[in-house]
């Protein structure tokens, strides 16, 4: 798609710190990493938001960021990682991209990155479950 930073980079016309290239997708360095290792992972077609990418591309999409959450993980002495999709809010490109970050014990990520908040009561919780299951589209 013209004008998107992540076709660019999938297209060889903007540079990368590419990690991997792959038919399931292209991998390479956050510019803005949370980080220092910081992968982003992106679908070879231009889609905005995780409810686009097609059924029959989620294994293979997957399972590159699956391996590359070890490859982070074991590539950089981590001891662990963390994965995540923004949809629409907090999603700097409009391109579907995950997050691959490394994690050490004590490296500083915490409540100020995802707040933590509690239900009023067990009624409020339940309330929000039936809420997500009743638009959960049939598989």
């Amino acid at each position: 798609m013209s004008g998107c930073v992540f076709c660019g980079i999938i297209a060889d016309e903007v540079p990368a710190f590419r990690v991997a290239d792959e038919p399931d997708g292209v991998a390479f360095l956050d510019t803005r990493p949370v980080f220092r290792g910081h992968v982003l992972v992106v679908p070879r077609v231009h889609l905005v938001t995780l409810d686009q990418l097609p059924a029959d591309l989620l294994a293979g999409y997957f399972g590159l960021v699956r391996r590359l959450s070890v490859a982070v993980e074991t590539g950089l002495g981590a001891g662990g990682t963390f994965v995540a999709v923004n949809n629409k809010v907090s999603q700097s490109v409009p391109h579907l991209h995950t997050h691959v970050v490394p994690r050490t014990k004590g490296d500083g990520l915490r409540g100020f990155f995802w707040p933590r908040n509690r239900y009023t009561d067990d009624a409020e919780a339940q309330g929000y479950a039936d809420r997500v299951a009743a638009a959960l589209p049939r598989a």
